[in-house]
């Protein structure tokens, strides 16, 4: 090449770069808008899956209903119900009462029952009471009537956010509460059933809970159930679209999308520190006469499914983040990909002598395609599944990775060159086969 040609190579380079400069400084807005958009999904993230959970738990009562009703086999929460029980039973008996009622010669009988014995009259009524409501508790027919009750405190709470009147459930001055009259039933007919027919003159007995308490706070959540509600796929969507318009205004695409997913999934895991936080929290505000495990099961029951699609979010981030890793002209992408190839072409190359026909070099030319089709199989697997779990985004990973090992397995683009005659270690050629 002559000075010339050099001098004129020289200068094209130059113009080159000196377009690409105004160019540069036209996509510094792009890429401050892509940062943006990265950062408004990262934070609308939580509020779109909590919008989600509220509206599939909050508001269907059937959902609403399966998710408690494990509780009914939960220790602290049968402790506490049968506290709650006792008490109320208690309170309101009069073993006076009781006893001018009960002819002279069932007095003994009675005594026996409650087991006058071991000590005053009201400790064995009070033990005999409990040990009813402990053996209630423990049975099948708790189950149902625990059903019963959630499905009236989720009327409690839909009146509450809603606005709907049913009448099951009272609010007053802005406290929803729960009567547990059916359970206070049970144990007085389980009375009577075991020769106690005295418990049969015990006035109608109401206790209740509190399931929300403050006017101002639930005008508050009133107002901000319905905008969940209205909102819970809209933000889910909206998230996706702004991550989406964060990679296409951003220079490196790519590097945009793993920032995009890590940082949905880093929206996920605050949203998960907060659920921690909030349980401390939503503990130590309880009044003292309240079962702090039971009340503890109950806030976990609640946000079982919150949880899980903390996980899900943060797992699926954190596979888009790792396949776009992986695809990209990284040094340790381009190694690890190596690995796989070559891991996949050993053993190939073990099991296999051929191609498997015409098979080899049409995967070859539809890799591509065939790729994609696994990651859009994925993605709409994903999607049509109710309530995904994280351990179900990573199968259905682990599932994609095994596709994609079989594409690459079947993937050969040329059928093998024939074997030739092997040559002499002198590099003749070897000798005519005698006549």
């Amino acid at each position: 090449m002559t000075r010339d040609d050099e001098l004129a190579a020289l200068k094209a380079r130059v113009r080159e770069l000196e377009d690409e400069r105004p160019r540069r400084r036209r996509s510094r807005p792009k890429s401050a808008l892509a940062v943006v958009l990265v950062v408004l999904a990262a934070l609308l993230t939580p509020l779109g899956v909590v919008a989600v959970w509220s509206n599939a738990l909050i508001g269907d009562t059937d959902r609403y209903v399966q998710t408690m009703a494990p509780l009914a086999d939960d220790p602290d929460v049968r402790t506490a119900v049968t506290n709650r029980v006792t008490t109320a039973v208690m309170d309101r008996i009069d073993v006076g009462d009781l006893l001018s009622g009960v002819a002279p010669a069932d007095r003994p009988l009675l005594e026996k029952a409650l087991g006058a014995a071991d000590g005053p009259l009201t400790s064995g009524l009070t033990s005999l009471v409990r040990t009813t409501t402990e053996r209630f508790v423990a049975s099948p027919a708790f189950t149902t009537v625990w059903k019963q009750l959630n499905r009236t405190a989720h009327a409690a709470v839909d009146k509450a956010l809603t606005g709907h009147d049913d009448g099951a459930v009272q609010i007053k001055d802005g406290e929803v509460t729960l009567d547990l009259a059916p359970v206070v039933d049970q144990v007085k007919q389980s009375l009577v059933d075991q020769g106690l027919t005295v418990a049969g003159n015990i006035p109608e007995v109401h206790t209740s809970i509190t399931l929300m308490q403050s006017t101002g706070a639930l005008a508050k959540a009133r107002t901000g159930f319905r905008l969940l509600q209205l909102l819970s796929w809209v933000l889910p969507l909206l998230v996706v679209l702004l991550a989406a318009g964060a990679v296409l205004l951003a220079r490196r695409r790519r590097r945009a999308l793993i920032t995009a997913a890590l940082a949905v999934a880093a929206g996920a895991l605050v949203l998960g520190l907060a659920l921690w936080i909030g349980r401390a929290v939503y503990l130590d505000a309880l009044p003292a006469d309240v079962s702090q495990p039971a009340a503890g099961a109950v806030y976990d029951t609640l946000v079982r499914f919150l949880r899980t699609a903390v996980r899900v979010v943060a797992v699926l981030g954190a596979v888009v983040a790792l396949a776009s890793w992986l695809s990209g002209p990284g040094r340790w992408a381009g190694a690890v990909r190596g690995a796989w190839t070559g891991a996949i072409g050993s053993v190939r190359e073990t099991l296999t002598t051929g191609t498997f026909g015409p098979v080899g070099p049409w995967v070859h030319r539809m890799r591509t395609w065939l790729n994609l089709t696994v990651a859009a199989v994925a993605a709409a697997v994903l999607i049509a599944w109710s309530y995904p779990t994280g351990l179900v985004v990573l199968w259905i990973a682990v599932a994609a990775v095994c596709a994609l090992a079989v594409i690459e397995f079947l993937d050969a683009p040329t059928l093998p060159p024939p074997a030739l005659p092997e040559e002499s270690a002198d590099g003749a050629p070897p000798a005519a086969p005698a006549r």
